[in-house]
């Protein structure tokens, strides 16, 4: 059931992402740090659901929650932070969904689609780095994010 709930959270988190940017209406340092600040809750969440069987993964998972819930928060609150750390959170950004995805590659060793999960945020956050350093448009790099969450959540539901 945890599992399933996980998954489909993921998902939904993943969509809101890549609607949000459509909708063009929030700043570059809001869009950005919701998609920051709903990775932090999925993190958050698969924190919580594998500290009775995963320990050390929880932690990490936890850690990285509560980081990416502070960088979120930061953006989100004070525009005037964005022009500060602008380059700075573009790598972040894309070093966090590595980082991610090689908790999830720790994390879900024993599942069948474990692996596709993190090689998929790896590389996710390969172009987020990429793109974001040539192109640096939040629509596009706000859809790479909701995109690794559509996949690790679809991914996770079909490994039951």
């Amino acid at each position: 059931m945890k599992t399933k709930f996980v998954s489909l959270l993921a998902i939904l988190l993943g969509l809101i992402i890549i609607i949000f940017p459509i909708m063009g209406v929030i700043g570059v340092s809001s869009l950005i740090g919701l998609s920051v600040l709903l990775m932090s809750i999925y993190l958050l969440v698969i924190g919580v659901t594998i500290i009775d069987y995963n320990t050390s993964g929880a932690i990490l998972d936890l850690i990285l929650g509560i980081v990416l819930l502070l960088l979120s928060i930061c953006l989100i609150f004070n525009p005037a932070l964005l022009g500060f750390l602008t380059e700075i959170s573009l790598y972040l950004a894309g070093i966090m969904l590595i980082i991610v995805a090689v908790a999830s590659l720790i994390n879900n060793r024993n599942s069948r689609y474990g692996f596709y999960i993190g090689i998929a945020g790896i590389v996710l956050g390969l172009l987020y780095i990429i793109i974001g350093t040539y192109l640096s448009n939040p629509i596009i790099l706000g859809t790479l994010i909701g995109i690794w969450l559509v996949v690790s959540g679809i991914l996770k539901l079909m490994d039951r």
